[in-house]
């Protein structure tokens, strides 16, 4: 059993010290935020992910895991440091660093013994070097520390299960020493026979944006293949599927839609763009990728102007508001963009989310329309827009949907709908790529 302490109780940072602790080591985590503290203090979980309050719980309980906004102290005590702080986007698509340095200089003044520093936050190659040299110009030459990248592969809605039973675990390390402590905070699922992959530092780093990144591709390409499916009459779900049984290729992320959202696509890609800048490399493909999915947004917005060509006084119902199912992060979500292109012609637009309906109030429309359900959001509509694959809107009764709705317009903008019965109840409706099947 290892010391470690997590700094950063976000997203990443929750996650992976509840994981940790359930892996038997001994964790804090730590948060300069002592109303999120406070409130993990008292068992509430700040975020919504399936499964998280029940592992934490768990951990809490075994007394493997507590949570402190004592930080210099949660460093003093830990051998294994994990800074797991956010990135943001910077103004020029770089990747902000500013909190991962405030950590950094925080560690450097609490080495009290060797220690692991070990980057969970997503950071560009060459961070660790920075931090190297950083917490080294800091700290008395007598301390001894190494740095280490471990990054994150977390998916939103299914990040418990990904953290216990991960594709793989990467470490990126520069002495003996810490690869062996790392294997062994590890240990568990190295019994388990999950592949581990061991490389440098700026390997490391690399793997975290080149997964990224490639996955966004995968989504604007079948995006941009919806589109020209709905032109020509061809259905994208059988092109998708026959794609997907080419090993080469794969079926995962070739789900067409409004576009990716979240907290890791949309700044990771932006990122890798603007480090390849800085060396020199024009990521060509990444950047249609980017590009791509900023037009999905519009390709949505003309699906609607198309069924409606006048919203001016028109009431839309919005259904799904995060930028997935099983999550309540607004975070670059389709959404933000649809509504604000709903507003700007003239509609009326109500909301219905089961879980991010506050999120997207708190941080993006404080006046939005929100309702309670979908049947109140949908009451008298002109058109009814999909964008959250939630299971409680796949399963929506269409006859009783078209009794409420002034007039039956749709736009699935998830394809969760069946066209059977769109044309069975007689739906004016469109999707992504199989409007014309």
């Amino acid at each position: 059993m290892r010391k470690i302490c997590v700094i950063g109780t976000g997203y990443v940072g929750l996650v992976s010290g509840a994981g940790l602790a359930d892996f038997g080591n001994e964790v804090i985590c730590s948060d300069i935020d002592h109303e999120k503290i406070e409130m993990l203090n008292n068992g509430e979980i700040p975020i919504f992910e399936p499964g998280l309050k029940e592992l934490v719980d768990r951990n809490v309980t075994a007394g493997r895991l507590t949570f402190s906004a004592d930080i210099e102290s949660s460093i003093l005590n830990s051998e294994v440091i994990f800074i797991a702080v956010g990135t943001p986007m910077g103004d020029k698509g770089e990747a902000d660093l500013r909190a991962v340095e405030s950590v950094a200089t925080t560690i450097s003044s609490n080495l009290n013994s060797y220690k692991i520093i070990c980057t969970k936050s997503t950071v560009p190659v060459g961070t660790g070097s920075h931090l190297q040299k950083l917490i080294r110009s800091q700290c008395d030459a007598d301390k001894e520390f190494d740095i280490v990248s471990n990054p994150e592969f977390l998916r939103e809605g299914s990040a418990v299960k990904d953290f216990l039973l991960p594709d793989r675990v990467i470490l990126g390390v520069n002495s003996d020493r810490a690869e062996t402590i790392m294997r062994d905070v590890y240990r568990p699922l190295f019994i388990n026979e999950t592949p581990l992959v061991v490389t440098n530092i700026p390997s490391s780093e690399m793997i975290k944006y080149a997964s990224n990144a490639f996955l966004a591709v995968k989504i604007s390409f079948i995006n941009e293949m919806a589109n020209l499916s709905d032109k020509v009459g061809a259905d994208v779900h059988t092109i998708a599927r026959a794609m997907g049984l080419d090993g080469r290729i794969s079926p995962k992320y070739l789900h067409p839609g409004p576009g990716y959202g979240g907290s890791c696509f949309p700044k990771d890609t932006e990122a890798l763009v603007h480090t390849g800048e800085q060396y020199g490399v024009q990521f060509q493909v990444v950047k249609a990728a980017i590009e791509a999915n900023k037009t999905q947004r519009h390709v949505i917005l003309e699906k609607v102007q198309d069924l409606l060509p006048d919203l001016n006084g028109k009431i839309v119902a919005v259904l799904g508001l995060a930028f997935k199912a099983n999550t309540d992060d607004v975070r670059d979500t389709p959404a933000i963009e649809i509504i604000r292109g709903l507003v700007d012609a003239g509609a009326d637009v109500r909301a219905f989310d089961p879980i991010a309906a506050e999120n997207m109030k708190k941080y993006y429309y404080s006046d939005l329309d929100t309702r309670d359900s979908v049947v109140e959001t949908v009451d008298g509509a002109d058109l009814v827009i999909i964008l959250t694959d939630w299971n409680e809107l796949r399963g929506l009764s269409l006859e009783d949907l078209k009794k409420r709705l002034r007039t039956p317009n749709i736009v699935d903008a998830r394809n969760i709908l069946s066209i059977d019965q769109l044309k069975t109840f007689g739906f004016n409706y469109r999707n992504v790529g199989r409007s014309r099947i």
